[in-house]
């Protein structure tokens, strides 16, 4: 969700080949551009699509079909989970790669939107001294059709 130039999906892909990915984006172009890598390095079972998380949340050729979602440099945690979460399979999980210095307060969405975490993994990366955080979440319960809320809605009043 938000791929960005396509982190971590398209790495992902190359190293397994086996894994059915799609890329979600907001921005066209750079839609337009993650088809072209996926054209040049001829990746197959991967897919680039132009949506914003909210409307694609509530598509039913989307919604609550995938094994797995991530989300990295998106929005804040709360908002974050109200994007993606829709997305995710009952007993799937939510990845999120976060900032160690991102002080959030989620608990109001985990509950309102069925995810529980399962471990939280806190690391600095190599020949640095950036620290990251990988936080996922296990989606316990199907999703009220409450969510997601409209398109600005949920970074606007977030849950």
């Amino acid at each position: 969700i938000g791929t960005g130039a396509g982190f971590p999906g398209i790495p992902l892909k190359i190293m397994r080949p086996d894994v059915e990915v799609v890329l979600l984006d907001s921005l066209g172009k750079r839609v337009n551009f993650l088809n072209t890598v996926i054209n040049e390095l001829k990746l197959e079972k991967i897919s680039a699509i132009h949506v914003r998380a909210e409307d694609g949340g509530r598509d039913k050729k989307l919604r609550e079909k995938f094994d797995c979602a991530t989300a990295r440099a998106v929005a804040p945690m709360n908002i974050l989970l109200e994007y993606c979460m829709p997305f995710i399979k009952k007993g799937g999980f939510f990845i999120a790669m976060k900032g160690a210095s991102e002080d959030e307060s989620y608990e109001n969405a985990l509950k309102e939107l069925g995810g529980k975490v399962e471990s939280e993994n806190v690391f600095t990366l190599p020949e640095s001294d950036f620290t990251r955080r990988i936080i996922c979440v296990k989606k316990t319960d199907n999703l009220s059709t409450r969510y997601p809320r409209k398109a600005g809605i949920p970074k606007k009043n977030p849950l």
